[in-house]
C-alpha cells in the first residue's frame, strides 16, 4: 500500500472542503429561492383598497405593482411587468409600486418608471404579493389579483392585459375577487411569535 504523503493528504482535504463548501452554498441557494410550487389558492379582494387622496378621481388608468423585496416569486414577474410598461405606458397609462411594509429593497433598474407609493388605502388587506391592482378611468377599481396563474407569468397566460385593452377602449372591467393559484408570498405582516 503506497505511504500517504503530506501533499496527498493536503490535496484530500482541499478537496473535501471545497465539496463541503459548495454543499452549503448549494443548500443556502435552495433553501432560499427554490421552493416547490404550491397549489393552494389564494383569494384576492379589493373591497377596502383605493388610491390615495392625490391619485383618485378621474385621470388616467392607473396601474399598482405590489411586491415584496423578500419574495422569491417577483423574479417571474419583473419580465412581463416591463413589457406592460414598455407598451402601455406610450399611451398614458400611469404605473405605480406599492412595497410590502417593514422591508427593504429595490425593483430592478428596469422597472425604474415605476412610481413609488408609500402608502395606499387598504394595502394592509392585500393577501399576497406579487399582485397588480387597475384602476380606471374614473378611479374605480377595475382589477385586483395576480399577474396570471400557474408557476410562471407571461403575456401568453396573464389576467392584465385583458383589463388593460379592455379600459384603453373605453369598455368597463370589474374583477376585484379574484381566486388563483400560484406563486405567492403572504403580504400581511405577521406578529412575531410570542
Amino acid at each position: 500500500m503506497p505511504e500517504l504523503t503530506l501533499k496527498t493528504l493536503l490535496a484530500c482535504l482541499l478537496t473535501l472542503l471545497c465539496a463541503a463548501g459548495l454543499w452549503r452554498a448549494y443548500d443556502w441557494f435552495q433553501g432560499r429561492y427554490i421552493r416547490t410550487f404550491s397549489d393552494q389558492a389564494v383569494l384576492f379582494a379589493g373591497d377596502a383598497l383605493r388610491l390615495p387622496a392625490e391619485l383618485s378621481g378621474p385621470g388616467a388608468i392607473r396601474v399598482v405593482h405590489f411586491w415584496d423585496p423578500d419574495c422569491p416569486c417577483n423574479v417571474g414577474n419583473y419580465q412581463h411587468l416591463s413589457e406592460l410598461i414598455n407598451h402601455y405606458a406610450p399611451q398614458g397609462i400611469e404605473f405605480y409600486a406599492v412595497q410590502k411594509p417593514g422591508t427593504h429593497g429595490q425593483l430592478p433598474i428596469r422597472l425604474g418608471a415605476l412610481k413609488p407609493l408609500t402608502h395606499l388605502p387598504g394595502a394592509e388587506h392585500l393577501s399576497a404579493s406579487p399582485a397588480i391592482a387597475i384602476w380606471d378611468r374614473n378611479g374605480k377599481l377595475a382589477y385586483i389579483g395576480p399577474y396570471s396563474e400557474g408557476a410562471t407569468c407571461n403575456a401568453g397566460n396573464s389576467f392584465v392585459e385583458p383589463v388593460l385593452q379592455a379600459l384603453s377602449q373605453g369598455r368597463p372591467a370589474n374583477t376585484t375577487h379574484t381566486l388563483a393559484v400560484g406563486c405567492y408570498c403572504p403580504w400581511q405582516v405577521q406578529p412575531p411569535a410570542a
